[in-house]
């Protein structure tokens, strides 16, 4: 039985709804703006928003307004990852995507994304040894230096959630699915909350898909891809007392309540 999570805080500034119309086809709701980033972008008023207009190329259109953040210096770090757009849901339902746009704008423009993350436990003769945790490097440019789950990452316009889950768990851990026991998929978490980023312009919409596995008794994580500084098994004890002094992300804290109300196994 999976679990669904929502966690919600509103805007820190007034937001009004983004449209996106492709050619003549009826306009739909991709995210939201603050109106600092509407006229940068010189975007058309509509429906008590604003509308991008893509005439045949909406990739192209959106990659040009996401190069004119950047140069107004209303983004972060450029990451040169494309992500899908989705239409914009109140649930945690995702429509199928309509285009992709460089990672480094979806907060500044509001729109949805999709993350994975891989919860892990150490078993020992059916009894819970600990929950791996990963410490998230301080060059990260979201949560950096806090404590995360054994593995978390986006969901690229390339990739299926299947994918993304192999992909990120080799990266980040080190780890292929087939070496871990009892991979399974375990919830939605829906957050909807002001973003962190350096510019104040951002709004966080994301659906995280979790799983649940089990790392066998001397198989360790080890990072690939420089964004962890390392990796702990440690007890639910010292994960609660984590979590309650807010040395872990908002989101691994979500995901591992369950396992910190009740001992696991």
């Amino acid at each position: 039985m999976t679990e669904l999570l929502r966690y919600q805080r509103a805007p820190l500034r007034v937001r009004d709804p983004l449209w996106l119309r492709i050619g003549a086809a009826a306009p739909l709701r991709i995210g939201s703006v603050v109106p600092e980033v509407a006229h940068a972008l010189a975007l058309a008023s509509f429906e008590a928003g604003w509308c991008i207009h893509a005439f045949s190329r909406p990739d192209a259109t959106l990659a040009t307004l996401a190069q004119t953040l950047r140069e107004r210096g209303l983004l972060g770090a450029w990451r040169d990852e494309l992500l899908p757009v989705h239409p914009d849901s109140e649930g945690v339902q995702l429509g199928e995507p309509v285009a992709r746009i460089e990672r480094a704008a979806v907060r500044a423009l509001g729109i949805a994304t999709r993350a994975v993350h891989l919860h892990g436990v150490s078993v020992r003769e059916g009894e819970p040894q600990g929950i791996w945790a990963q410490l998230r490097s301080k060059d990260k440019a979201n949560d950096p230096g806090l404590w995360d789950t054994l593995m978390g990452g986006m969901v690229s316009a390339a990739d299926t959630l299947e994918q993304a889950l192999a992909r990120e768990t080799w990266e980040e851990a080190g780890l292929r699915l087939d070496v871990l026991h009892d991979v399974v998929y375990a919830g939605v978490l829906d957050i909807r909350k002001p973003s962190d980023g350096v510019t104040g312009v951002g709004y966080t919409v994301e659906r995280i898909d979790w799983y649940r596995c089990t790392v066998p008794l001397g198989v360790e994580p080890v990072n690939q891809d420089g964004e962890v500084e390392r990796f702990e098994l440690v007890s639910p004890h010292r994960v609660r007392a984590d979590v309650a002094a807010g040395r872990y992300t908002l989101e691994a804290a979500l995901i591992l309540a369950p396992d910190l109300i009740q001992p696991a196994g």
